[in-house]
């Protein structure tokens, strides 16, 4: 167990946000995981790193907060943070976040509540996710167990922990025999490969059907990029963002979405669990959003802003995967959006666009791509599911073939 902590401490800070000699890292994570966060912050020192700058939260304190605190309180964000945030950001500071918190840790708190706080926070660290989303920083985000997660995926279970935590080491090619690094270079080669056929098919749009209840068309930009696995920031710096990935993404046209489309599991958001959803999209916009659980959280997601209800990431991921053979659902989404395709509202990532790293706001809307404060991925991906892309040129292509990819 201590050679696998180590050897993904290594690689979440040596690949993962890949932090240079006299870089700062800001380390985002729950008390929670304060040992392993100690292992990553040892390991950014042993790297060259200049500062580890930790950034501490806790569930229970934020379940407290959004029950008990004043009404002001999720309207406004401390200067302190703006700055912290803000400033290191722009400085290109690395940034890791170790994600664990309890699937329902927000359970009955009233949405909008929620709904104020994320809309202040984005507002005051507008500069921070702005560069976030070009990439203009390194960043990485990672999960670890705990207790509260361990038990909603493994209910009963007395060793929960233990086999949380296999399952990550799983996800994240984690051996403890060293040979991670070598084991991500070549997933990375799978995915650049898979990523380039799809760039030279230069598809105008997707068509997604399943027995769930999925029919949906996705008309993609004209000058749209396929993404996967690593990004580069403007100084050459390459990093993962995700850690585990899967995926190949890319943006779709903002107003060129239509049908139905149907969750194939649950989505964790906001502190809740959302079960069945399902959207009726007309141009893009959601006109019809319902779940079995959780519905009043689904559509207080999508009226954070106007984009919230367009969508801004289309992603695919093979069915038959490292993730998905688990046969686990994670309650996660770093984990649940890296087993089966996804798509998300809300905001889309300049590089899906030829020279969206240089675009402003409004040359990226021009282009065709959708601006929001939000991003949520949900996961769409079965066994069963069928892409059929068709060319500029009026070409029909399979691109999912029972859930994966035909090429």
């Amino acid at each position: 167990m201590e050679n696998r902590l180590q050897e993904y401490a290594r690689l979440v800070v040596e690949v993962g946000v890949n932090v240079q000699k006299g870089q700062n890292l800001i380390i985002a994570a729950p008390v929670e995981c304060a040992d392993f966060a100690r292992l990553c912050a040892k390991a950014a020192y042993a790297a060259g790193c200049r500062e580890v700058i930790m950034s501490w939260r806790d569930d229970v304190l934020t379940r407290e907060k959004y029950l008990h605190a004043a009404e002001d309180v999720f309207d406004t964000v401390p200067e302190w943070v703006r700055h912290f945030y803000n400033g290191y950001a722009e400085e290109g500071a690395a940034y890791l976040a170790i994600s664990a918190t309890d699937p329902e840790n927000l359970k009955g708190v009233a949405s909008d509540r929620i709904v104020r706080n994320q809309r202040a926070s984005s507002e005051a660290l507008k500069p921070f996710n702005r560069l976030q989303m070009q990439n203009s920083f390194p960043w990485c985000i990672v999960s670890i167990p705990i207790p509260s997660w361990a038990q909603r995926v493994f209910p009963g279970c007395g060793d929960a922990m233990d086999r949380l935590w296999d399952a990550i080491f799983a996800a994240v090619r984690i051996t403890g025999d060293g040979s991670a690094v070598e084991s991500w270079r070549s997933h990375l080669d799978l995915l650049h490969r898979r990523k380039d056929k799809l760039n030279a098919l230069r598809l105008r749009s997707l068509h997604y059907q399943n027995s769930l209840g999925t029919d949906l068309t996705i008309r993609l930009p004209e000058n749209h990029l396929w993404a996967a696995g690593d990004s580069d920031t403007p100084r050459g710096q390459r990093f993962i963002a995700n850690m585990p990935t899967e995926e190949i993404f890319t943006a779709p046209l903002r107003d060129g979405i239509d049908g139905v489309v149907c969750a194939s599991v649950p989505l964790c958001h906001d502190g809740n669990v959302i079960e069945g959803l399902r959207f009726v999209v007309k141009e893009g916009k959601i006109v019809e959003a319902s779940a079995r659980q959780g519905e009043e959280t689904l559509k207080a997601a999508i009226t954070v802003d106007e984009g919230a209800s367009f969508f801004g990431e289309v992603a695919l991921v093979p069915y038959d995967s490292p993730i998905s053979n688990q046969h686990l659902l994670f309650y996660n989404t770093l984990f649940d959006e890296n087993a089966a395709c996804h798509l998300a509202f809300g905001e889309a990532y300049p590089e899906c666009i030829e020279g969206g790293a240089e675009m402003t706001k409004e040359q990226l809307k021009a282009a065709g791509l959708n601006d929001s404060i939000t991003h949520v991925d949900f996961m769409v991906g079965t066994a069963d599911l069928s892409i059929v892309g068709t060319t500029q040129d009026g070409e029909e292509v399979p691109v999912f073939v029972d859930g994966n990819f035909a090429f």
